[in-house]
């Protein structure tokens, strides 16, 4: 497995992950396809500037151009403070071999081996069983159960936390 930055011919795997009503159930439902392509070109210009670490999936080195989904860490002001924060999405054809929870310890210990990003907080929604999973496997601290705004909706997740400079193994 490995990671690359979006690229802006990511779009069709944006769609498949951020418009489908199964892989966005845990996140208000799918978003609108309009617009993708204008998500994953100013994805891969953060990602280019290394503004925000935009990260495919590639779960076979040797075929870079099948994806397996994304994973990201950004920074964002949660009231007034400024917060890190890592996502995830797996597509439904690689889930349950570990490439989530692999794609999320390659970016932590990247941050951490470049003393990035600080504190990473991390919000799944409360019925995602496998990334609340992910965040307890890999080391995260359980601060609380919390609403947070995406997408222009409110979502029940629970709020978990690492240092990769001190928590990772």
């Amino acid at each position: 497995m490995q990671l690359r930055n979006v690229l802006p011919g990511d779009v069709e795997a944006y769609v498949r992950m951020r418009c489908d009503p199964v892989m966005m159930a845990d996140l208000g439902g799918p978003l609108p396809r309009e617009g993708m392509a204008d998500k994953v070109r100013r994805d891969a210009q953060q990602a280019g500037a290394d503004l925000a670490w935009f990260k495919m999936i590639v779960p076979d080195p040797n075929r870079p151009d099948v994806v397996a989904g994304t994973v990201t860490i950004w920074a964002h002001e949660t009231g007034g403070e400024p917060t890190s924060e890592i996502g995830w999405m797996v597509l439904p054809e690689f889930q349950g071999q570990g490439l989530g929870k692999r794609a999320v310890c390659t970016l932590l210990r990247q941050a951490r081996d470049q003393g990035r990003w600080g504190v990473v907080h991390a919000f799944p929604a409360v019925n995602n069983a496998a990334s609340n999973g992910i965040c307890r496997s890999v080391g995260f601290r359980f601060l609380s159960e919390t609403d947070v705004r995406f997408a222009d909706r409110v979502l029940k997740v629970n709020h978990w936390d690492i240092d990769p400079r001190t928590d990772l193994t």
